[in-house]
């Protein structure tokens, strides 16, 4: 009877933990436990698995001395002295390692896994995961800072990744982030939870959060996706698919895809016989996305579920973050994590700041701008995690990639930037946190920067620029609840769509202007007559000018064979990020009105565009829409406007015809309009 009560102390399967149950479990074992009682009866599949509990942990340290060794081990402890900090880490860890858990401990553990094997099969592969509970902290957050372990099978080896999960507990990032809000090293606990893998290593996964981490846009729901096991979602080895799924129409049938970008997932992390390798990932693979829109659909659906539901228990809106996988064998999803996003969702909404350069400089390096600020410094460069200690607070990090050790110099960095990642990579998650200008995935930074060279970094708009020299720049704080109420009605102009969700939450009633020029210049590139002409241009003569055109559309248009469906997708994905932003207020788009010159810009322009004196007055707007060299690109324009009417649901997106020099015309193009299937009927 006695080891029964201890072996149920010891264990707790998800289904006997609920989110009440944090101290007990931690916030990762908890909340999967809430959704295994309460969301795996509604159709959202959860691999099940069991939790070694807080008294576990603490019955680990008591018994084998562990608490009073780390008490001397950490007595002089200095978390600003790097190197003070490195080495007591490392004794803590290394004398976890070498103690033995308690023998009643091992046989809670090995009866557990044995039950979990009767469902899964015998010595099945599992995760090992941290999950720090923190009892009686508030605002403690722990996420991140623990170690999981992937395709563990075998009692041994999950007793060696228990102990190296608990280990964790004391990296140095951890004991640092203790020290540093006052906490004691042993108010918080570890628990581990032990669940049966997901074979996404045949597969895909990743993250999705139920908010615009960048924005705070709480309308949609953004889901990024790699091949193989999510470990190098989170590491920025790799730039992730994205996904972003307006919620109403997760509810209303119609089309919630509202934009999709490939990202670069040239290697994957599978199993190896034991523990995990890196794989290359076959050229094919890598130009497809990782997931069809119908599971995205259906992924989205389960968080926009998880969202709801744990806002309804919360007693507030409650966005989340949540990690799922693709089982390669099954073919099925799965939700492997969830936990409540805390950082831009408990930003004052009433409070919008602007960061603006106050003149332009160079720009050295481009990559994905994280945190919408700016900062500057002087470069450093680091390779390796080791070389921390040269770095000196103020200055620029610049790094391949960024991981829990190098947290510590971090939150002193004025900017961050990194070669590889994606926006839920370890560096944009911190930095996020931190409140850092960030810049990812710039792929030559650490090549094109120079240590102790001054850099402005301008993370305040979707691509994030590092520009030579420090520049100067004003902050613009816009409180929003006390800009008055006015009879005019007031609507405010919108060029890429990379920028409407940044500005949802301004009191405007819609969008008086949004162009598809942004759009075909940055998204599709091409003109949309070289599209159409396509396997004319393939078939017909070849200049030096045709053969390097060919070449270009095919390097940006792996996924189509029609290339003019490339040029109607990106419209409507542009078109209807806008619309979703301001739905259900109404958002004017104008029609094309590239002139002349600026079409000759694109690729292929040359072909299709003659030389005028005076662009501004000539071959431009609602001209070109009826006229027979350019009737069949409008077609596609009307497309797009037609599917994300139609399909998307978003009614409140209006056409606008530019440029129209008589009534005459206007009715012109308004036939034309009714033909490609736009009618104001």
């Amino acid at each position: 009877m006695v080891e029964e009560k201890k072996e149920q102390s010891f264990v707790k399967w998800y289904s006997e933990v609920g989110i009440v149950d944090v101290p007990i479990v931690g916030g990762k074992n908890a909340a999967l436990g809430e959704m295994y009682s309460n969301l795996v009866p509604l159709g959202v599949n959860i691999p099940n698995g069991f939790a070694l509990t807080a008294d576990a942990y603490r019955h680990f340290f008591k018994k084998t001395g562990l608490d009073e060794k780390i008490k001397e081990i950490l007595a002089d402890l200095d978390t600003k002295n790097i190197r003070n900090l490195q080495v007591r880490g490392k004794k803590v860890r290394e004398a976890i390692l070498k103690a033995s858990l308690p023998q009643d401990l091992q046989d809670a553990i090995t009866k557990s896994y044995a039950e979990l094997g009767k469902k899964y099969g015998k010595n099945n592969d599992v995760a090992v995961r941290s999950s720090a509970t923190a009892e009686d902290l508030p605002g403690a957050s722990f996420a991140g800072q623990q170690e999981t372990y992937l395709n563990v099978h075998g009692i041994e080896n999950i007793l060696i990744a228990t102990k190296k999960c608990i280990a964790s507990l004391f990296t140095d990032r951890a004991i640092s982030y203790r020290a540093d809000k006052g906490f004691s090293h042993f108010d918080a606990a570890l628990s581990v939870g032990i669940q049966c893998m997901v074979r996404s290593d045949l597969s895909a996964s990743g993250v999705a959060f139920t908010i615009d981490t960048e924005t705070g846009f709480d309308k949609v729901i953004v889901i990024n996706g790699i091949y193989g096991l999510g470990e190098f979602i989170v590491q920025g080895k790799v730039i992730p698919d994205e996904f972003i799924i307006f919620k109403q129409n997760l509810e209303n049938g119609k089309n919630p895809i509202i934009g999709k970008n490939i990202g670069k997932k040239n290697i994957k992390l599978v199993y190896a016989k034991d523990g995990t390798k890196e794989e290359k990932v076959s050229k094919g693979d890598e130009q497809k996305f990782c997931l069809t829109n119908e599971e995205v659909v259906k992924l989205a659906k389960w968080c926009f579920q998880i969202e709801k539901y744990f806002s309804k228990k919360h007693g507030r809106y409650q966005p989340m973050d949540i990690e799922w996988a693709k089982d390669g064998k099954t073919g099925e999803l799965f939700i492997v994590q969830a936990r409540p996003e805390t950082v831009v969702s408990g930003e004052d909404k009433n409070v919008l700041k602007e960061y603006q350069l106050e003149k332009k400089g160079k720009v050295l390096v481009s990559g994905i701008a994280v945190g919408s600020k700016i900062g500057s410094g002087k470069v450093r460069i680091l390779r390796s995690a080791k070389n921390i200690n040269a770095f000196k607070k103020g200055e620029v990090l610049v790094t391949e990639i960024t991981d829990p050790d190098w947290e510590p110099i971090m939150k002193i960095a004025s900017a961050i930037v990194t070669d590889k990642g994606g926006r839920t990579s370890h560096a944009a998650i911190v930095s996020r946190e931190l409140g850092i200008p960030c810049i990812v995935g710039s792929n030559n930074a650490t090549k094109a920067l120079k240590n102790g060279q001054n850099v402005t970094v301008d993370a305040s708009s979707q691509v994030g620029n590092v520009y030579e020299g420090i520049i100067p720049f004003k902050i613009l704080e816009h409180h929003l609840d006390k800009i008055p109420k006015v009879k005019t009605k007031i609507m405010i102009n919108i060029g890429s769509p990379d920028e409407a969700f940044k500005n949802h939450n301004i009191p405007a009633q819609g969008v008086g202007l949004g162009r598809l020029e942004f759009i075909i210049a940055e998204n599709v590139r091409v003109h949309p007559n070289a599209l159409i002409d396509y396997k004319k241009l393939k078939t017909g003569k070849k200049t030096p000018y045709i053969t390097k055109l060919l070449k270009d559309i095919d390097h940006l248009t792996p996924l189509y064979k029609n290339k003019a469906q490339f040029y109607v997708d990106e419209l409507a994905l542009g078109i209807a990020k806008i619309g979703a932003t301001f739905f259900p207020e109404k958002v004017i788009i104008r029609f094309s009105d590239f002139k002349t010159n600026e079409y000759r810009t694109l690729l292929g322009g040359e072909l299709y565009e003659p030389h005028e004196e005076n662009p501004m007055l000539g071959w431009r707007g609602a001209s070109r829409y009826y006229d027979s060299k350019f009737k069949e690109s409008f077609s596609l324009e009307c497309q797009a406007m037609k599917i994300v009417r139609e399909d998307m649901g978003l009614t409140n997106v209006v056409p606008m015809i530019p440029f129209c020099r008589t009534p005459e015309e206007g009715k012109q193009v308004v036939e034309v309009m009714k033909e490609f299937g736009l009618d104001r009927a």
